[in-house]
């Protein structure tokens, strides 16, 4: 068992570099399929998330950092975890058993992607809570949602006072990639080929999630959802000449922003070009995200 722990710690580094370089299963689980977690077949309610759990279903999301968990908070918040089992070694050489939450979100209610609070890389030790709503590790007097027990051989983590925690067992179907019109380097380009979910780096000042849908009179639809916070903005627009071009608006609350850029062509797989926002030009990149 002690090999599996270690084998824990390298699994948690190698996602601290990796998470954030690509989006992954992880991310597709957003708050409408949160939602269905409690009353799907995929998930079980369990009332104590022991150790055996955990390294049992360490593996249902590829490329997780963990057992993928989800809580309904006690204020009705739908949050979602990767949780490890791992040991904390001490100076006279014995250990004690922690929780290791490689990352959380918890979203806003009644929002597809807005977050209510976010974090990663925490340990909880014996008697540990956190609290999912503000994104923090409290104390008993502040409630909580989680608290990690550690009582002799047994080690668990437990909802606390109205909180439901449900363990993932398999993927959601819903939780797939959507499948698009492949792009072939060579071939003919056709506009389709813009259909996707982007990465969107703004002047190395804002980034978000770009999704774009090319209808088949060349307007553009889609969704703009910022890293900061996670809200939705609709975008519209229009594909351009030559047909890789493309021109597209993203309407915030109180003002727009124009996107004109272009598709690689060698690969269809990174979007650039330049943006402005009020009187201020600036360039910007997009790289596809979905898996192909």
């Amino acid at each position: 068992m002690k090999a599996r722990y270690r084998y824990w710690w390298s699994l948690l580094v190698l996602s601290c570099l990796t998470s954030g370089l690509r989006a992954d299963a992880f991310d597709r689980y957003t708050n409408p399929l949160l939602a269905k977690i409690p009353s799907s077949s995929v998930a079980s309610e369990v009332k104590q998330l022991t150790f055996d759990a955990i390294l049992e279903h360490d593996h249902v999301l590829p490329g997780g950092g963990g057992a993928f968990v989800v809580v309904k908070t006690n204020q009705g918040r739908f949050s979602k975890l990767l949780v490890a089992a791992g040991r904390q070694k001490l100076d006279d050489g014995s250990a004690l058993p922690i929780v290791l939450i490689d990352r959380f979100t918890t979203y806003q209610e009644g929002q597809e992607r807005a977050t209510q609070a976010a974090g990663q890389h925490l340990t909880l030790f014996d008697g540990f809570r956190l609290h999912l709503d503000i994104g923090q590790v409290v104390p008993a007097a502040l409630g909580g949602d989680l608290r990690f027990v550690a009582a002799g051989d047994k080690s668990y983590l437990e909802p606390i006072g109205n909180a439901q925690t449900y363990l993932v067992t398999r993927p959601l179907p819903e939780a797939a990639p959507p499948k698009t019109g492949k792009f072939v380097a060579g071939s003919a380009f056709e506009p389709r080929y813009i259909n996707g979910t982007y990465k969107l780096h703004d002047d190395g000042r804002r980034s978000g999630t770009l999704v774009l849908k090319v209808g088949d009179d060349g307007e553009v639809t889609g969704s703009y959802y910022s890293d900061n916070g996670g809200r939705r903005s609709e975008v519209t627009g229009k594909v351009g000449t030559p047909r890789y071009s493309i021109q597209f608006t993203v309407h915030f609350p109180r003002s727009r922003q124009e996107f004109h850029g272009w598709l690689f062509t060698g690969d269809g797989k990174v979007l650039t070009g330049t943006s402005r926002l009020q009187d201020h030009e600036a360039g910007f990149y997009a790289v596809r995200t979905e898996d192909e």
